[in-house]
């Protein structure tokens, strides 16, 4: 999973909404979505001072069919368990995404950048319940996709630890 040596931020990166963009205002014509890559961000993203990571659910197709399109070696993947039944009226009451508690986890209080079209503010007030370090969970527009002034926020985070 990871190195306990390795104590960077982490940015858990989701696929669809984020770096492929769909829904209204996104362009749908291409027969592949996968066209739909910008393939800028994977030089941005492999300059971030973070361990870049997997959090989608396209697990390791996401480093078969995308990493490399986008320049990056393969990444840690977030494997999703199935929740408990409590875990999961824990996430109806909070109204958070399933992902959060396993990203937590994951991210075994390290910092950590969470880049997903689906965050809700219920999934904030979690993390700042239960992480004990800093955690910024940004949410991108699913039909524009990741954009530069997503990259200038998560710089400005970054920066700030």
């Amino acid at each position: 999973m990871k190195s306990s040596l390795d104590r960077r931020s982490v940015l858990f990166l989701d696929v669809d909404g984020t770096l492929l963009p769909f829904g209204p205002g996104c362009e749908q014509r291409e027969a592949d979505p996968l066209r739909r890559l910008d393939s800028r961000w994977g030089i941005r993203l492999a300059s971030l001072p973070v361990e870049l990571v997997w959090a989608t659910t396209w697990e390791d197709e996401a480093n078969t069919e995308i990493a490399a399109r986008l320049g990056l070696s393969p990444l840690p993947v977030v494997r999703w368990p199935e929740p408990s039944p409590a875990e999961e009226r824990e996430d109806q009451w909070f109204g958070m995404h399933w992902k959060t508690r396993t990203l937590v986890a994951w991210a075994d209080g390290r910092p950590f950048v969470w880049v997903d079209d689906e965050i809700t503010d219920g999934d904030r007030e979690w993390v700042r319940a239960r992480h004990p370090g800093r955690a910024l969970l940004h949410r991108v527009e699913p039909g524009r996709g990741l954009a530069e002034a997503d990259f200038a926020v998560i710089g400005d985070w970054l920066k700030a630890s």
